[in-house]
């Protein structure tokens, strides 16, 4: 069966078109890899195609046939595990944990251009922020759902009572203000209309 489960969808992260394979001697001292330890460099052990593959939350780095894309080797990746380990003396080269059917052994991998050698950890690291984003967001999520809701309605028998403050121009306010004296003449007010004269007297035939 393939390390790769296939019931997960599968996500290409990276695809390097050349990369190559490196027996790696057994450690010499305790400061890590060196490529330079690998023997002559333009002479690997292997060559072909590059590919990191996400399901799920797992990742595999696929080695494979550049042509017939029959698989060489794969890596499954686990961050912080040791999977990978780059070299002391280049930016180009890793060391490889590979596994097949629960053995496991370390290979070399090298890069023709930094720039891909870049992009390999890049394509590693953003893959597992993303899970962290994803994690930390379901973990928000979860927390709001279980929080208590409050529950505002009048219950059975409750009621709510209003107090509002009277202001200066409302209806009371006008009620209990006195009424105002009546304007004087002295005041600038209209004077009392005279009556209206009366009417003539009637002529004695």
């Amino acid at each position: 069966m393939s390390a790769i489960d296939d019931q997960d969808y599968e996500s290409v992260l990276l695809v390097v078109r050349e990369c190559y394979v490196y027996k790696v001697p057994p450690l010499s001292s305790s400061r890590g890899h060196k490529a330079a330890d690998w023997g002559d460099v333009d002479e690997p052990l292997w060559r072909g195609r590059l590919r990191i593959i996400a399901q799920g939350k797992k990742c595999f780095i696929r080695l494979e046939d550049g042509k017939t894309g029959d698989l060489f080797a794969v890596c499954p990746y686990e961050e912080n595990k040791g999977c990978i380990e780059s070299v002391t003396d280049s930016s180009r080269y890793f060391v490889l944990k590979i596994e097949d059917q629960g053995r496991h052994a370390f290979i070399g991998l090298g890069f023709l251009d930094r720039s891909h050698a870049f992009d390999f950890n890049v394509a590693l690291q953003d893959h597992f922020k993303h899970l962290r984003a994803e994690e930390k967001s379901a973990e928000l999520k979860k927390a709001g759902a279980e929080q208590p809701k409050h529950d505002f309605s009048l219950k059975e028998g409750q009621t709510l009572s209003l107090h509002i403050a009277s202001g200066t121009g409302s209806a009371s306010g006008r009620r209990n203000r006195p009424p105002r004296p009546a304007a004087s003449e002295q005041e600038g007010a209209l004077p009392p209309l005279l009556p209206p004269p009366p009417p003539p007297a009637k002529r004695q035939a």
